[in-house]
């Protein structure tokens, strides 16, 4: 059970991930109740897990590549480390380089390799962003970095925390469906577009449209009449705000900063919100 206690310094993810919320877990935290599991269908960096305290956790994600690398990780965690590290010297922050492996990540299927890989890009690419095209292969650009970062000690803490989760590739239907009883559950999908022109939804193949948004909402509600929670993050707007309230939920509005914008000056704050359930 999580306990009530001030946790330390926050912990940070060692993926990029666009809409992380690693800037709001104590926000997310303090609408978390108690209880003996938390469950995450749209895991992404993870940050919430890192910073909580459960007994379990169900980590899932729709990204296969992303939920291979974390597996990874936790069962071959040195072997991933050190096949990372040469990833991350400077002739390797070269457009050449980056294209290069991006096109070899997108041909092997050797799993410790394109782990690997899959972090060098991560950390290489356009502001984090995980983008595929309608083939199914990894295709953002190189960012403008002078020195990305290797994340090692933060990779260690995620092997060591993970040691007490099981981490799944599943989509968030199946995972909601293993919620049971004094399970806690924290949804963090692709957000709903603020407008017509903005459709990040794209961080793995498929999408997330508003069948997907209306269905996840449909979800949380009958796991909060079985007395599970379930907290779910996205952007403020009238659909949502008409969406979650329809179904029962406490809505919390706040907001953050835009980070995905390629022009700083449109990065903005935005209205953003919690809709608890239960």
């Amino acid at each position: 059970m999580m306990q009530d206690r001030v946790l330390p310094q926050p912990v940070r993810p060692f993926l990029k991930w666009p809409g992380g919320k690693f800037r709001l877990v104590e926000r997310i935290r303090s609408a978390l109740r108690p209880g003996r599991r938390l469950i995450e269908p749209f895991l992404g960096s993870a940050a919430v897990f890192l910073n909580t305290d459960y007994d379990q956790y169900l980590l899932a994600d729709s990204n296969g590549d992303l939920i291979d690398l974390y597996q990874r990780l936790v069962d071959d965690g040195e072997a991933i480390i050190e096949a990372s590290r040469g990833l991350f010297q400077p002739q390797m922050n070269q457009a050449r380089r980056f294209y290069a492996l991006r096109e070899e990540f997108n041909r092997t299927r050797h799993s410790r390799r394109r782990a690997a890989l899959f972090l060098y890009l991560n950390r290489h690419c356009y502001n984090g962003l995980c983008r595929y095209n309608g083939r199914g292969e990894f295709n953002t650009p190189i960012g403008r970095y002078a020195r990305p970062y290797f994340p090692e000690q933060e990779m260690r803490g995620f092997m060591a925390k993970a040691r007490h989760a099981r981490i799944v590739h599943a989509a968030f239907a199946d995972t909601l469906a293993q919620a049971r009883h004094d399970d806690v559950v924290y949804c963090d999908p692709p957000y709903t577009p603020l407008s017509r022109t903005a459709h990040f939804t794209d961080y793995h193949t498929g999408g997330f449209g508003w069948t997907d948004q209306e269905q996840l909402a449909r979800l949380a509600q009958e796991l909060a009449a079985r007395g599970v929670q379930v907290v779910i993050s996205n952007h403020d707007t009238v659909a949502t705000r008409v969406l979650y309230s329809a179904l029962g939920a406490r809505l919390e509005s706040f907001t953050v900063r835009r980070t995905i914008s390629c022009d700083a000056k449109r990065r903005n704050p935005v209205g953003e919100l919690l809709a608890v359930f239960g």
